[in-house]
């Protein structure tokens, strides 16, 4: 009887333990979004927004098919300003799969496409930075050229990537 009591209470109690671990302990979606002054130069000028794959639509029209097909469950997007000037939007594509960010990365190359060094890849052109990492699609672009926009995208990339 005593057996079967300590039995039970270890049972009760090796439950609860796994119920709590099961549901507290879930890893939180990733904020990829550096706060302004985070990255030197950098300030977030707007809100995060973020899109289910069903809504995409209202933000990439026209593409958002491609990264339905490829497994996009999420994209989110804020605005940055370097310095004052240099306007540009960070988006952030969470797809199902690491495959489905690959696809998506390769999908658009272009020759003038630098490989460099970020994430699992990373390609770089004079107004843009696009690299993946396990599941995430990043997505940095620039809307002018100045002579420090290839480095101050890739400072602002290095500090998503940071966060992912």
């Amino acid at each position: 009887m005593i057996h079967s009591k300590r039995w039970m209470l270890a049972t009760v109690a090796v439950a609860i333990v796994m119920t709590a671990t099961g549901t507290g302990c879930k890893k939180q979606a990733a904020n990829p979004f550096p706060a302004s002054g985070v990255v030197t130069g950098w300030e977030k000028t707007s809100d995060t927004r973020t899109f289910a794959a069903q809504d995409l639509w209202q933000y990439i029209d026209g593409d958002a098919e491609q990264y339905i097909a490829a497994g996009v469950v999420t994209t989110s997007t804020a605005d940055y300003k370097y310095q004052g000037q240099l306007e540009s939007v960070v988006d952030v594509h969470t797809m199902r799969t690491a495959e489905g960010a690959r696809k998506i990365l390769e999908t658009g190359l272009t020759r003038e496409a630098k490989t460099v060094q970020l994430g699992d890849e990373c390609v770089q052109y004079a107004q843009s930075v696009i690299f993946r990492k396990g599941p995430y699609l990043v997505r940095i672009v620039a809307y002018e050229r100045t002579p420090d926009t290839p480095q101050a995208l890739m400072a602002l990339a290095r500090g998503v990537e940071a966060k992912l």
